[in-house]
């Protein structure tokens, strides 16, 4: 059976507080960018997940470099979660996942915007 990981990151992006789901399933890593506005408090955000998860919009996935989860010595584990705590922004792989997104929005939006022009250029379309 495959196991699936989810992470939440909730950050403030200047103006806004920003919420980066990633998800980690079959050796495929998928992102999604939620922005909150004001500062979620903490049941807000579990609402939020509880109600929109399935209407969350993936970026397309790419491999995954992380390998089977392996039992930790708890020193450790408190190191890295102390690490993952600390301010230091959006993960490297997370933005790059979400710019990919955002650029293949942006084409899909050209190509419809494009065929709408050339309609309306045949009269097609008033």
């Amino acid at each position: 059976m495959d196991s699936v990981q989810s992470r939440l990151t909730v950050c403030f992006e200047d103006p806004f507080w920003v919420g980066i789901f990633e998800r980690i399933s079959g050796g495929k890593y998928e992102t999604a960018k939620v922005t909150f506005g004001a500062e979620p408090k903490d049941c807000d955000v579990y609402a939020f997940f509880l109600n929109n998860w399935s209407k969350l919009r993936f970026s397309k996935p790419i491999r995954s470099d992380e390998t089977e989860h392996r039992e930790t010595n708890p020193k450790r584990f408190r190191r890295e979660a102390a690490k993952l705590v600390q301010p230091k922004g959006i993960g490297t792989k997370a933005q790059q996942a979400l710019k990919l997104q955002q650029e293949e929005s942006k084409t899909e939006r050209k190509t419809q915007n494009r065929e709408k022009r050339k309609e309306k250029h045949k009269g097609h379309l008033r």
